[in-house]
């Protein structure tokens, strides 16, 4: 049975949805995007990406084509549509179709696609051990809080990391750190948790979010400011963490091991007490 996506008022198959050429997000990439995990059918901190959404269709100057009761109204369909209690909803707006031009066009209904697929979360294996990353100059654009689909900057630093067989690329724009191509990153440094500011540099992540609700719920200190590099290599602890990753420790950096190249114990404590709160909370209507 093929899977059911949204399009344009429509729910269909997978198979039958298609979006023509002149499609602005296929021509130019104007779009934007927002990937929701779902934890036992329940959408998590659905308020907080559809503001994120929103934040984003503001920053390229798309009107929002749905309330959010109308957005929750069709992920919640979306969801009951899928075969898997946990998944991933992908919601994808862009300018919609009109004759190439760079302008805007006028009065061009925007195009909205949504599908859902099973969440995948790392293995238990990658939680023990710890994963490799290595480093590369952050030479995306100046709007990295803007969730675009033009995804070829993040697509190349990515593909640096599989290249050398890692999990991620930690991005340094000159010299301070930013972010993972598709994580946010944080560090450890003498029992302090180290986090870049949500600015325009980084995009603003949901996980981020509860990373640090989590460690001033457990009297973790925290220090949200630049980090040099030099530091990032000297942490006792350098952490990644996204949607679908959750938390994971990185354990070695450009080959570097992060202090004795296992996961730390503040790791350890923050991926046991994110898992309590996914399991408590995350599994609830939220």
């Amino acid at each position: 049975m093929a899977q059911t996506v949204y399009l344009n008022g429509k729910f269909l198959p997978i198979t039958e949805a298609m979006v023509p050429v002149l499609d602005r997000g296929f021509i130019f990439g104007d779009g934007v995007y927002e990937v929701i995990p779902v934890y036992s059918r329940h959408p998590f901190r659905l308020q907080e990406h559809l503001r994120r959404l929103r934040n984003s269709l503001d920053g390229i100057r798309l009107d929002n084509p749905y309330a959010d009761s109308e957005w929750m109204r069709l992920i919640l369909e979306l969801v009951a549509l899928g075969d898997s209690q946990d998944q991933s909803v992908y919601l994808h707006i862009t300018r919609g179709v009109a004759p190439r031009d760079h302008a805007f066009p006028k009065d061009t209904p925007p195009t909205v696609f949504m599908m859902s697929n099973p969440l995948v979360v790392a293995s238990q294996a990658l939680v023990e051990s710890g994963v490799a990353a290595v480093s590369a100059v952050d030479n995306r654009w100046d709007r990295c809080d803007i969730k675009a689909i033009a995804l070829l900057p993040n697509v190349l630093l990515r593909q640096i990391a599989v290249d050398h067989g890692a999990v991620e690329t930690v991005l340094f724009r000159d010299g301070i750190l930013t972010e993972g191509a598709a994580s946010n990153i944080f560090a450890v440094e003498k029992g302090v948790l180290l986090a870049p500011p949500k600015d325009n540099h980084l995009l603003p992540g949901i996980t981020y979010d509860l990373v640090l609700e989590l460690a001033a719920a457990h009297d973790i200190p925290v220090e949200i400011g630049k980090i040099e590099q030099a530091r990032i290599y000297a942490a006792n602890e350098l952490w990644l963490t996204s949607s679908t990753k959750e938390v994971l420790a990185i354990t070695t950096l450009d080959g570097r091991a992060i202090s004795n190249g296992q996961p730390g114990p503040l790791f350890r404590a923050m991926y046991g007490w994110y898992q309590d709160y996914k399991n408590t909370v995350m599994r609830v209507a939220a």
